[in-house]
């Protein structure tokens, strides 16, 4: 089994989702926001590498993954987002967690089947591929979301070893 601790990075709400991975099942863990009050920017990123800090010592997951960066019309807000982002690596990697990112692209087409879905339509995805019986916030969501896209890029990547061995075990 495999824990895999998924982060939707933002500079006042930081998703968080935690899933487990037994071969091709995957089971909900938890989930939740680290919020950050109003103030400074460097206040808030201790904020954020303090929970996410605090939320890896809980659950401990043998992986992360994170969403990349995606510049959109502010650049003051990309920057932001990605000291967010930035935050939330280091209070992993100090922990001797190895990180994977993905594009929020990517991650719509794993859970939704559609690289542009929408935040409801990744909400209702999560809730339905976790049986979940409630809908989670927006932000631990697309955590999941997020969690969901590596555990399924580490199934393909694993399928592809084992395909590659069995031909080099055939070819001797």
């Amino acid at each position: 089994m495999i824990r895999i601790l998924g982060i939707d990075p933002g500079s006042r709400v930081t998703g968080f989702g935690v899933i487990d991975v037994s071969g091709s099942r995957v089971s909900y863990v938890a989930s939740g926001c680290v919020r950050t009050a109003e103030g400074s920017l460097p206040e808030r990123l201790k904020t954020i590498y303090e929970g996410i800090y605090e939320v890896v010592g809980h659950y401990r997951p043998d992986e992360m993954a994170i969403e990349n960066v995606f510049m959109q019309r502010n650049a003051a807000s990309a920057l932001k987002l990605g000291q967010a982002r930035g935050a939330a690596i280091c209070a992993v990697v100090t922990q001797s967690i190895d990180v994977h990112e993905y594009s929020a692209t990517q991650i719509k087409q794993a859970v939704v089947g559609r690289g542009h879905a929408d935040k409801a339509q990744v909400q209702h995805m999560i809730t339905a591929l976790l049986k979940l019986t409630e809908t989670p916030q927006s932000d631990a969501a697309d955590a999941l979301a997020c969690a969901l896209c590596h555990s399924n890029i580490r199934q393909s990547l694993d399928y592809l070893a084992a395909k590659q061995q069995a031909r080099e075990v055939t070819a001797r």
